[in-house]
């Protein structure tokens, strides 16, 4: 069967062929075609569209695009940390259909649990914010389970209230998964790096990691991201980024250790899933030689096909060594900056956010 990218492959080496075949007594000057950008490696190859969201800087003005997730509706729906538009909500075209939130100046995650035939969302505010004068500031975080046109459900605050942080301890979440019975999934990233756990009305059950937890296979260092693999369908787990570490952990839903997957120079963010693979932005990795900083654009994807890193757009082609992942790189081009999250069509496109990214909307990965 002829796929899509065979298909796209095969027209493109006949079009190479045509342009080959000489002229005979007459010249046709064509207008010079901007030369795509492919991004990718194997199988996991993707055309590069800057400009396919079409969004106003002046009416929806962007900040940083944190986080993406695609409704039963097949409308992308976006979270960002611009308060005039927390929420952007595109089709595939990349035309914006709607856009609200204006109460979560440090708006960073979002995922989504489908309930029945509704959809509802679930807003994570890290509780990070730049103030009016570029400084960043810190407030309370919280999570927020709305509808997908904004309705507020009910709100998670901070975890002193119910007695499993000590005054002062800082809960800054950065995401929400939402498990097989409801039960939420919450990680607080920039702050004690736990992963606490809530049933559906959002009352607490448990919490297990943090920083300082002297059991290595239970520690997460900048629990960035969490997410619940589906792919054994009889046995669906949590999994948690643990950033500074470079790896990704998995657990049961009941927060036992299983397993932990070691990603050398790429401090990722949430995992995506999506079939078999799992799909994760690269905000940070370091160069071959020399040292940046966190502000510096050093980010791209990764692409991993069961354990196995299969591509890395924006970044070098992953190279095993006696089993073993070696590091992975930045492009020198930069063609992403910083790769803060991963959404995936029904087409196997990517739609990437990035943050701090000079305040561009997000970029579309059209797969080839």
């Amino acid at each position: 069967m002829t796929t899509r990218r065979n298909f796209i492959k095969k027209t493109s080496f006949a079009t190479a062929a045509i342009a080959a075949t000489p002229s005979f007594g007459f010249h046709i000057l064509k207008k010079p075609q901007p030369q795509e950008t492919i991004l990718g490696h194997g199988d996991y190859q993707y055309k590069l569209i800057n400009d396919w969201a079409q969004v106003s800087s002046v009416r929806n003005p962007i900040l940083n695009c944190h986080e993406m997730i695609m409704d039963r509706k097949g409308r992308l729906i976006m979270m960002g940390d611009n308060p005039k538009n927390n929420i952007l909500i595109f089709d595939k075209s990349g035309k914006l259909l709607d856009y609200w939130g204006t109460a979560y100046p440090g708006g960073h995650g979002l995922s989504l649990s489908q309930e029945g035939e509704e959809d509802f969302l679930f807003l994570t505010d890290s509780g990070w914010f730049l103030n009016k004068y570029g400084k960043w500031t810190k407030h309370n975080g919280r999570i927020t389970k709305t509808t997908t046109d904004g309705r507020v459900i009910f709100d998670i605050g901070h975890p002193q209230t119910i007695g499993i942080y000590k005054p002062g301890d800082s809960f800054c979440p950065t995401e929400t998964a939402v498990g097989p019975n409801g039960d939420i999934y919450v990680a607080d990233g920039y702050g004690m790096d736990y992963i606490i756990q809530y049933n559906h009305n959002g009352e607490y059950i448990r919490h297990w990691g943090g920083a300082d937890n002297p059991d290595e296979n239970y520690k997460l260092s900048n629990a960035h991201g969490v997410a619940i693999d589906y792919r054994d369908k009889n046995n669906p787990m949590v999994v948690c980024t643990s950033r500074n570490e470079q790896s990704f952990k998995w657990f049961t839903l009941n927060g036992k250790y299983v397993k932990t997957l070691h990603l050398p120079n790429m401090q990722v963010c949430r995992p995506v899933f999506n079939d078999n693979n799992l799909y994760a932005g690269v905000c940070w990795s370091q160069p071959k030689v020399g040292k940046t900083n966190w502000k510096d654009h050093t980010g791209f994807v990764t692409i991993i096909d069961g354990d196995k890193v299969v591509s890395n757009p924006g970044g070098t082609a992953p190279e095993y060594k006696g089993g073993i992942l070696q590091k992975s790189y930045q492009l020198q081009d930069k063609p992403i900056l910083h790769g803060h999250d991963v959404c995936v069509d029904e087409d196997k496109n990517l739609y990437i956010c990035q943050w701090n990214a000079n305040k561009t909307a997000p970029l579309k990965l059209e797969r080839v």
